[in-house]
């Protein structure tokens, strides 16, 4: 099979189209990736380019072994996960939606339980409570980092309340230290949605590893992405990771994990089908090997905007990476700015052939999905202003100072009056 594959031609095989866990990424996002003097919001053209010699190794091993799920390639990529993050387990998932449902039925989460999840975040984090048997009850965000607030996490406790979920975003974890005294006061059990963290750390401990566990997404716009869906848990309780194992492959202890060889094939829990595929895994692989230099690259990127950015008219607020208790370590997944004129400003990017992405949209607690919970606008107001002014400029390995400078360009341009 080694002489089945061609590399990629004209980069094709390096753009992504979008989905829903996360914003358009091709065309849709407002530009032609490769257009004269356009900038996409997302496109890993070049990295793919550089690493197709080894992805085309790997996926030759798939199809020589005949084995394209939940094989040699994910069992790879799960130890190799494991040992960048310092996770005693990493336990593959075909999303990272997936993997919080998981992880929340591994956790224990019964029906009715109550999980504390902040207002401002991407659906799936409240969503995957109520697919696994929960209630959401939201929280407000700290203005500065949006992530979960620990005063309005701790008055969001009831009697009812099991968890409580905080969500790392954008370039820095939520106050852990001050979220899990709120757990260890109320006895709760801390689940963090780390979709966005790979590379964080609080006190060298990596985002999804300072609770009962996290998950990662690897959707392909994350900071290590892949060429689909595909997401993992990591913990170091081997009998959350035992659980979480057999919950993706229909409840089956056996055959799980590596971890648990010999493990009976007894069916005791009615899991799903949510094993990864080993194409994606084989892609996850060989983009490991160069992780460190792409958060690096991304944070080049992000300084060189705050460099060209600040001081300008009508930009509110550019990313602050607030001082922790901790040592912590920023990584910029998204590069988030708060804007006055939010839409126009995005609308004028993308006549100018640069793509943006509104990081959210909607504040989950006014979101019809959940309007049964009888929230109400000024309920959360800090999650709530963050919706009307945030923008997603551009930010990946594969761009360019100059791609930097033509965003800011624009950016100033628009905010001075100035024509293009």
């Amino acid at each position: 099979m080694r002489d089945a594959f061609s590399g990629p031609r004209n980069g094709r095989h390096g753009r992504a189209t979008g989905g829903a866990a996360g914003p358009a990424i091709g065309p849709a996002a407002g530009t032609a990736a490769g257009a004269s003097g356009s900038v996409p919001f997302f496109t890993q053209a070049r990295t793919f380019e550089a690493l197709w010699p080894d992805i085309r190794s790997r996926l030759a091993e798939v199809f020589d072994d005949g084995k394209f799920s939940h094989g040699r390639q994910v069992a790879r990529f799960e130890e190799a996960l494991a040992r960048w993050t310092g996770a005693r387990y990493a336990v593959g998932v075909n999303s990272g939606t997936d993997a919080l449902v998981l992880l929340l039925r591994a956790c224990g989460l019964q029906p009715g339980d109550e999980v504390i999840v902040p207002a401002f975040t991407f659906v799936a984090s409240a969503s995957a409570v109520v697919l696994a048997g929960g209630r959401p009850v939201f929280a407000d965000i700290d203005p500065v980092t949006y992530t979960l607030d620990p005063k309005s996490a701790a008055d969001a406790v009831t009697p009812r309340t099991r968890m409580i979920m905080p969500v790392h975003l954008f370039c820095q974890m939520a106050d852990m230290d001050a979220l899990l005294d709120v757990a260890r006061r109320h006895r709760l059990t801390v689940v963090e949605d780390s979709a966005e963290a790979i590379g964080m750390r609080w006190n060298g401990v990596h985002a999804g590893l300072l609770g009962a566990g996290g998950v990662l997404s690897f959707f392909p716009t994350k900071t290590l992405g892949a060429l689909g869906d595909a997401g993992a848990i990591l913990t170091d309780d081997p009998r959350l990771a035992e659980t979480a194992g057999a919950l993706r492959h229909h409840g089956r202890y056996g055959r799980t994990l590596a971890h648990f060889p010999g493990i009976s094939n007894e069916t005791t829990v009615n899991g799903v089908n949510s094993k990864m595929d080993d194409i994606q895994a084989a892609v996850l692989l060989a983009k490991l090997t160069r992780l460190h230099e792409d958060i690096a690259r991304r944070a080049r990127l992000a300084a060189a905007y705050t460099e060209r950015l600040a001081g300008t008219p009508g930009v509110l607020r550019l990313p602050t990476v607030v001082p922790r208790t901790a040592r912590t370590n920023p990584v910029f997944y998204v590069y988030l700015v708060e804007a006055e004129l939010r839409d126009e400003l995005a609308a004028y990017l993308a006549a100018h052939g640069v793509g943006t992405e509104t990081y959210y949209p909607a504040p989950l607690h006014l979101q019809e999905c959940f309007a049964s919970l009888g929230h109400r606008r000024g309920d959360f107001p800090h999650a709530e202003a963050a919706c009307e002014r945030t923008i997603a400029l551009p930010l990946y390995p594969d761009m360019s100072l100059d791609d930097v400078d033509r965003v800011c360009d624009l950016v100033r341009r628009f905010a001075t009056g100035r024509p293009a």
